[in-house]
């Protein structure tokens, strides 16, 4: 999600840059830091080449305009033609960072850096067309919504800068890395419930999204799917009566870093103590940002839910 809306004086609006855009019109408050790119809803993985980028004419300056598409440039090994990311990429630590601003793109100042190539997410105020008009290409490798469209993204995204293999070496790490974790997960009888907290005024994410998908894959149930409609896309807003009529087994925190929410907080608010997975301890603060983009990271996120879910099994 993107944010585009009065944001909290946290980093949320960085974290949570990468999630898609489908709730933009309707957010309000404090989620406004949670969906910053608004533009189109992105319910697949929308990946297209303005101008041919052939892998047998890889690109030398290339600048990147999303976080989770700076990550997979340099895990696919195309760090060293990466001129210039934008403020909201923050990982690897050595990535190109620069003043540019994805959620208000300047053609000017991405032209200043001559790219013979532009990575974005998102099409925000028909950037791809304004590139053209300067002869600049552009990829935009938008949110997937599952597993295998993050995958589609790290391959084209490869092919673009001329690193096919090391693309189909990290895809076929990962899908190893994360069937073997999910396969050796605990999947109890019952299936256990889960709230995924995307900000404190209980915005959430339904099993029909990228991450979603990711938790469904443990077997267990989410409590903000039959909260989902059209006009939520995926992201609905619960209450804290919904929250605590459910009564999860397991909390997730997509909001630790950028808002200080932990264990803790989470307890303190009315009503929460009773709640099973305070009462044992299974609230699990989840690192923002990998918890937010689509990237090579995701098998740590993977390996993280693996943890939390093994460890509430093990108790039954």
């Amino acid at each position: 999600m993107s944010t585009r809306f009065s944001r909290p004086a946290t980093g949320f609006r960085r974290r949570a840059i990468d999630f898609p855009r489908a709730v933009s019109g309707f957010v309000t408050g404090s989620l406004l830091a949670v969906f910053a790119l608004s533009g189109c809803a992105s319910h697949s993985a929308d990946v297209t080449n303005a101008t041919s980028t052939p892998n047998s004419s890889a690109p030398h300056r290339i600048v990147s305009l999303d976080a989770s598409n700076t990550e997979i440039l340099y895990a696919v090994g195309a760090g060293s033609q990466v001129i210039a990311v934008d403020q909201d990429s923050d990982y690897p630590a050595n990535a190109a960072h620069s003043r540019l601003d994805a959620t208000k793109p300047n053609v000017e100042a991405i032209a200043a850096d001559h790219p013979d190539l532009v990575v974005t997410a998102y099409d925000t105020d028909n950037l791809v067309a304004s590139l053209k008009k300067i002869g600049i290409p552009a990829l935009v490798a938008s949110a997937p919504s599952t597993l295998d469209q993050a995958y589609q993204i790290w391959s084209k995204i490869g092919h673009a800068t001329g690193h096919d293999a090391q693309a189909n070496a990290l895809i076929a790490n990962a899908r190893k890395e994360i069937g073997a974790t999910v396969a050796a997960t605990v999947k109890p009888a019952t299936p256990l419930r889960y709230y995924y907290e995307l900000d404190q005024t209980y915005y959430t994410a339904t099993s029909h999204t990228f991450i979603g998908g990711l938790l469904g894959s443990f077997g267990m149930t989410n409590i903000a799917d039959p909260a989902d409609s059209p006009a939520a896309g995926g992201y609905p807003q619960l209450s804290a009566e919904a929250v605590l009529g459910a009564n999860p087994n397991l909390i997730f925190l997509a909001d630790s870093q950028c808002c200080a929410q932990n264990a803790g907080t989470v307890a303190a608010r009315p009503g929460w103590a009773t709640l099973t997975a305070v009462r044992d301890n299974d609230v699990v603060a989840l690192n923002d940002d990998i918890a937010s983009r689509w990237g090579p990271r995701v098998v740590d996120l993977v390996r993280a839910v693996a943890a939390a879910v093994n460890k509430v099994a093990g108790r039954g």
